[in-house]
């Protein structure tokens, strides 16, 4: 197999490195009706244009396909001593650009910060028409802090941002998880109550379509969003504080004209386009990152519990667009494999040199050389997963609807993928995605109790996440413990099994007297505070 090609990174100082960026956005995004302050929307533009979200090169070499993708299994990975250890420096990469634009992030803490400073000096009238701007941007900081705290726990945030809102360079606290999720709910359910009765006048309406990259400036899909983030969060909190967890989703589900979601309702026949938050490519975009970045990794195999486990025996529709059977060649002639199989996560590294050509591959037009990839967001399948969950668990609805739907819409998802990559496989017929909804493997209506209607939720969620959300799928692994994977036990000391959380990374704990404070926690099998079961 191809071996993993290591690059160094060299992360600035905080200050320096977003002085220079801010006098740079400074430059950039002057507010012609202020002449002397910078533009709020290009603030926010800046926000949002992140290559965090979107399939970058840098975040998939070095931060998912590494590292959290293997924890997830949501990709194959080198079979070798060191395979659950972690780069620190590619850890604090994704940190950094948390906390200030590092170069491969958008910085939303920076930014946020900036918007805050710039938002405080601005008249009562022009606060008035800017505020859109405050609220979008306050619900895509809460939704990315959550990733934060999904993978660390504890993290700086109320006191983060100083150098813009204080004018000086302040060690900031480290918050508690627990007690910033609830505050990171509190502000998705602010800013959905605000998108759900703003009215924009002309023109302001007309710069925030300029500047929302994401949702076109839509308040309707801004609402939609702030609501299926919050229902996310309140679904991960569900097991350690099932209480306000319940009330507050039963609130949400009883409703959905106070609260709408991101699950297709409101566009009749679902389309990714249209339903789903997806961040799209540049326009200068004109070639993919996905095929460099899974080949250096070795992560273009496709996994063995997903494909042999889960798909192949209910003979999913979704494998054609996902996996290709890939082949090897023989007297120079390239002969394709008879079927799709994944090779056993249980190979050891000879084995998987030797063997790998026998074994499928993730499709190519779907994702190897798809230059049309978007940044995935929010699904409207993950949605309708999460609502079947709740619908289960409390009795608040038709589970076996939801988990149907959501099904269907992951099957459209993928083939949509499939075909903006300029693929030409053939959407399934009605008749192909009803058998594969009766299959006994996939079945709702066939699982016998409780537990066995919510693993099929967890697992096929789990399946629709994929590598290119492979956070939420080791989240939701971690909350949930399912699907019920296997790992194979490396033998470097201390780097046997996956972790279940990440190290906080030399760049913070080296700089931050506040580490001390949070040191005995920052262990490799220290759970995050959701992650009770």
């Amino acid at each position: 197999m191809k071996k993993i090609f290591i690059y160094t990174a060299v992360l600035l100082s905080l200050a320096v490195s977003f002085s220079a960026c801010k006098k740079s956005i400074d430059k950039d995004y002057l507010n012609p009706e202020l002449s002397t302050q910078p533009i709020i929307s290009g603030f926010f533009t800046e926000m949002l244009n992140s290559d965090r979200v979107r399939p970058a090169y840098w975040n998939l070499r070095t931060f998912f396909f590494p590292q959290i993708s293997i924890y997830a299994q949501t990709t194959t990975f080198d079979n070798v001593s060191s395979a659950y250890k972690h780069r620190d420096d590619y850890i604090g990469q994704y940190w950094s650009d948390f906390y200030y634009p590092a170069g491969n992030g958008s910085g939303p803490m920076a930014v946020y910060r900036a918007m805050q400073t710039a938002y405080a000096n601005l008249s009562q009238a022009d606060q008035a028409n800017q505020l859109v701007y405050m609220e979008a941007a306050k619900i895509v900081l809460a939704e990315r802090a959550a990733k934060m705290i999904d993978m660390w726990g504890d993290i700086p945030f109320s006191q983060a941002g100083s150098l813009e809102t204080a004018s000086t360079i302040k060690n900031p606290a480290f918050d508690n998880a627990k007690t910033l999720y609830t505050s990171l709910i509190s502000d998705l359910n602010e800013a959905a109550t605000y998108f759900g009765s703003a009215k924009l006048a002309g023109n302001v309406q007309s710069a925030f379509s300029k500047a929302d990259i994401l949702n076109s400036g839509s308040t309707t899909k801004w609402q939609a969003y702030a609501n299926s983030a919050r229902l996310r969060l309140l679904m991960r909190i569900s097991n350690v504080d099932e209480p306000t967890a319940k009330a507050a989703v039963t609130a949400m589900l009883a409703n959905p004209t106070t609260y709408p979601l991101v699950d297709g309702a409101n566009n009749g026949n679902y389309s990714p386009l249209s339903s789903d938050i997806l961040l799209q490519p540049l326009t200068t975009t004109t070639s993919s990152t996905l095929s460099s970045a899974l080949v250096e990794i070795d992560s273009y195999w496709a996994p063995d519990y997903k494909l042999n486990k889960v798909m192949l025996p209910s003979n999913d529709p979704r494998i054609r667009v996902m996996f290709d059977k890939y082949g090897q060649t023989v007297s120079g002639k390239f002969i394709p494999n008879a079927k799709y199989r994944a090779m056993p996560i249980s190979y050891g590294s000879g084995q998987q040199d030797t063997a790998f050509s026998k074994y499928a591959i993730v499709d190519s037009a779907t994702f190897l050389n798809n230059i049309k990839m978007p940044g995935i967001v929010i699904t409207a399948s993950e949605v309708n997963f999460l609502k079947a969950e709740a619908y289960e668990r409390w009795g608040l609805g038709d589970a076996s609807a939801a988990y149907n739907t959501a099904l269907k819409q992951s099957i459209t998802f993928y083939f949509y993928l499939n075909g903006i990559g300029g693929g030409s496989e053939a959407a399934p017929t009605t008749a192909e995605i009803d058998a594969f909804l009766a299959n006994s493997n996939v079945n709702y209506a066939a699982a016998v109790g409780q537990n066995q209607k919510l693993a099929l939720i967890y697992v096929q969620k789990w399946l629709h996440f994929g590598f290119l959300q492979s956070d939420e799928a080791w989240a939701e692994y971690r909350r949930t413990k399912y699907p019920v994977l296997t790992f194979p036990v490396e033998t470097l000391t201390d780097y046997q099994n996956p972790p279940t959380r990440l190290l906080y990374p030399t760049v913070e704990t080296g700089y931050n007297t506040n580490y001390s404070t949070v040191k005995a926690k920052d262990t490799r099998t220290t759970k995050v505070f959701w992650d009770v079961k």
